[in-house]
């Protein structure tokens, strides 16, 4: 548990250190990164996000080894669906397509204080073909930020 927990706090100090550079925009902190520092944050959270949902899964199947009739509850499969939403399944390895998504959303004004972490989410639906999903999800952020 304290693995969860040290991954979680990791992903969240990636947060809030896209958030607390010296620039007072999400989109100025993105679009002043060099190529290979946006490779390397966008890289990050994918691990993170990935180890993050393994080492969760991992204990829970710890807590609940010995119950043989112990069903997943709904909110563990909503929580892994939440994860795999900011991670894109098409783009696969091929970072530099999710790169050029995020520098071409935050090239519109509307979209200058929507998080950074919050931009890969939705260029990650939108590249999986999510796009009703994603372009919903914009709107909110739009509204929000």
């Amino acid at each position: 548990m304290r693995k969860f927990f040290s991954i979680w706090f990791s992903l969240c100090l990636i947060t809030l250190y896209s958030q607390s550079s010296n620039s007072n925009l999400p989109s100025e902190f993105w679009l002043g990164l060099s190529d290979s520092e946006k490779l390397s944050f966008v890289n990050g959270a994918y691990g993170a996000i990935s180890l993050l949902k393994k080492s969760h899964k991992v204990e829970v199947a710890k807590q609940y080894l010995h119950d043989k009739n112990w069903i997943q509850p709904y909110y563990i499969e909503r929580f892994y669906n939440i994860a795999d939403e900011y991670v894109s399944e098409e783009a696969g390895y091929n970072l530099s397509i999710i790169i050029m998504h995020m520098d071409a959303l935050y090239a519109n004004s509307d979209n200058q204080k929507i998080p950074v972490l919050e931009a890969m989410r939705v260029v990650s639906l939108m590249q999986d073909g999510l796009s009703d999903k994603a372009n919903f999800r914009l709107l909110q952020l739009q509204r929000k930020y």
